[in-house]
């Protein structure tokens, strides 16, 4: 074990689980609030957690960010992507002006993003980079709007040739996600989700989930952005060949052999959750390969994780039933971006909005007599 893989085992020995004592009070006041008891259904859990993760049994949650890491991968040179790889650098300046999928969300709901350059290939404005992630104005400390430089190189390795970074790459990347999430609550963010961009990157989380699984990569590699039957047999192939000999035991060495820079900085992202103990929100299929190899890394990270929509990629509900996780909602998108988290952040905010403001039914002046054996027969 190398000196960063030590640096990083450090950090999550102080990983603790959901706060049992906050859990219980929070299910006892759902129990008890001016409702039938369960009625709520999956909001009552979400509060439930959010308790657990805070060790608060009222949350406020509007303080959020969407962390975006961009790079590109070098196994596009196989004819894997229906996107030519300008559209990563294209998309990763469009951030910063509002204007793709989660950036005008951003704009719209009036939460932070955080874009991060963790290797894209083609040359991005200088005057967009910053060193940076936190600003201050006005004497208050804010996410930067620029595109935070921690490139890691100009795109990674083709996978199908050789192994798509060093294994120093791929602890680097974790710990960039790391410090994003340690940023972001510097910041005030009470609630985050994880997104990305990368042409190319459902082939290299394809991977991830086949080399973390003993499912078969003809299950779980979709079309992405728009194959045709050529491009996907060829990005099924990519998947089989690339991952035979990998092992599940070696979470960061599945991210040096066939994982992207971006996909690197996500599994630190989640793991951050967890040390930082934010609750985060998975976007869709890349995000929920992200967040397994996080799991295989530091198993409690899920206690602080929430699943946002069913991606409509294929192998998406593999990665959720290996996570033992649900979605939240089903639009049948397939973006990518971090575009399913604002929307998951309204969720949560309606959970947290009735733990905080819901009468319970003595507040409320509500004789509950007649739900004592609802209760005590669980017969909700």
């Amino acid at each position: 074990m190398n000196k960063m893989e030590q640096e990083l085992t450090e950090l999550l020995k102080d990983v603790k689980s959901l706060d049992e004592t906050a859990v219980k009070a929070a299910k006892e006041r759902q129990d008890y609030l001016a409702k039938p008891p369960g009625s709520l259904g999956y909001l009552e859990e979400i509060s439930i957690r959010l308790a657990g993760i805070t060790g608060k049994i009222k949350n406020d949650v509007k303080k959020q960010a969407v962390l975006v890491f961009s790079a590109d991968n070098g196994v596009c040179e196989e004819g894997i992507a229906s996107a030519p790889q300008q559209v990563t650098l294209s998309q990763t300046v469009n951030f910063t002006r509002r204007i793709t999928g989660v950036s005008s969300m951003a704009k719209y709901f009036d939460f932070d993003l955080l874009v991060v350059d963790m290797g894209v290939a083609m040359d991005i404005p200088e005057d967009l980079y910053t060193n940076d992630m936190i600003v201050e104005e006005n004497g208050e400390k804010r996410i930067t709007k620029g595109i935070v430089y921690r490139s890691l190189g100009k795109g990674t390795k083709n996978l199908f040739k050789e192994p798509a970074m060093t294994r120093e790459d791929a602890l680097n990347a974790i710990f960039i996600g790391i410090e994003a999430v340690k940023s972001s609550k510097e910041c005030g963010i009470e609630l985050f989700g994880v997104g990305e961009m990368g042409i190319g990157n459902t082939t290299t989380s394809s991977c991830v989930l086949a080399s973390l699984t003993d499912l078969p990569a003809k299950d779980i590699v979709g079309r992405g952005g728009g194959l045709d039957d050529a491009g996907l047999n060829k990005k099924v192939r990519v998947v089989e060949e690339s991952t035979k000999n990998l092992s599940s035991e070696d979470p960061i060495g599945i991210i040096a052999a066939v994982g992207g820079f971006d996909i690197g900085a996500m599994v630190g992202a989640f793991l951050g959750a967890a040390i930082y103990r934010i609750p985060v929100v998975i976007d869709g299929f890349i995000s929920a390969n992200a967040a397994l190899l996080a799991k295989t890394i530091c198993p409690e990270v899920t206690n602080f994780m929430f699943a946002s929509h069913k991606s409509y990629e294929k192998g998406y509900m593999k990665a959720m039933n290996e996570l033992d996780m649900k979605p939240m909602f089903s639009l049948g998108m397939r973006l990518g971006e971090g575009s399913g988290c604002p929307i998951a952040f309204k969720i949560i905010e309606a959970a947290s909005g009735t733990m905080n403001l819901m009468w319970t039914l003595e507040e409320a002046s509500i004789d509950a007599d007649y739900l004592e054996e609802i209760r005590d027969k669980n017969l909700f």
